[in-house]
């Protein structure tokens, strides 16, 4: 993929129909990653993984207002187009940036209800609404883009999980890729929200992976779950985090684990000041 210049900014659909019909046609593979900008390295990692199975990558840029809950901050989400095409330099095709009335005109009235990986007492027990509104979304834009693929990240774990139950329950003919998690050199992993940590929060917000990281061990030498679970939110909570959970779930259906026989993950919420992580490994 040798194109010296910059992505090609689609802002409406029809621009980008013109563009998939264009590639369609000529029997290319497009794979689409799906974001809400304010792109970092997880972001270039997730484009990096689907480039070598792709003929044609398209970024979606789209801050979705229907995933916010009321006391989460829509218009503080950081916004950052200029600095998010810099970053993607050449490495993509086209960036999808459509304006909130294409996305959810004045009479838009359908969602996707969800059930299964959605309502696991994760995610879904302190944001209700976040995953119809990533759901209803994201059907939207594989019925928009027409990807072959495309890729989630790992870190958003349940969102993962949701994606996949919809796109098997549904039969979106669209390949669901995972991305591992992309962290920094103190195991802390990449999010668009940890340039809201003070000082002194990053300093102590890699704890949460080692946190995850110890678990996961003791869980893989048989110690009882609940002491594991009950003893990492301790040390959390020691530290100055106040935990939404700690859990240890399926890796397929999010449901409690008992046994490390199928693949399991430990899967965490917490907030240090104003600012709330998220983070998960494989056990």
């Amino acid at each position: 993929m040798a194109h010296h210049r910059r992505a090609e900014l689609l802002s409406d659909r029809a621009a980008l129909r013109t563009r998939m019909a264009a590639w369609r046609e000529s029997h290319q593979i497009v794979a689409l990653v799906p974001t809400m900008g304010a792109l970092h390295e997880g972001h270039l990692s997730l484009v990096r993984l689907v480039a070598a199975r792709a003929d044609r990558l398209l970024v979606s840029i789209f801050v979705n207002p229907a995933q916010f809950t009321p006391s989460e901050d829509f218009s503080a989400y950081p916004r950052t187009l200029e600095a998010d095409r810099e970053k993607l330099g050449t490495a993509v095709d086209a960036i999808y940036c459509p304006p909130v009335a294409d996305i959810y005109p004045a009479d838009f009235v359908t969602s996707i209800s969800l059930e299964g990986p959605a309502t696991t007492g994760l995610e879904d027990r302190f944001r209700p609404t976040h995953f119809k509104g990533v759901a209803t979304v994201v059907a939207k834009l594989f019925l928009q883009t027409t990807p072959h693929l495309a890729v989630f990240g790992e870190k958003d774990f349940q969102q993962l999980c949701v994606i996949r139950q919809m796109v098997r329950d549904l039969e979106l003919p669209v390949n669901v890729v995972a991305a591992p998690t992309i962290r920094e050199v103190d195991g802390l992993a990449m999010s668009s929200r940890n340039v809201y940590l003070s000082e002194a929060e990053r300093a102590v917000a890699p704890l949460i992976y080692h946190t995850l990281t110890q678990c996961a061990e003791r869980l893989r030498q048989g110690d009882e779950a609940s002491r594991v679970l009950a003893e990492g939110v301790a040390i959390l909570e020691k530290s100055g985090f106040s935990v939404d959970y700690l859990e240890w779930r399926q890796a397929d259906t999010l449901l409690p684990a008992t046994t490390i026989e199928q693949p399991t993950r430990v899967l965490v919420a917490a907030r240090i000041g104003a600012t709330r992580l998220i983070d998960n490994i494989a056990v």
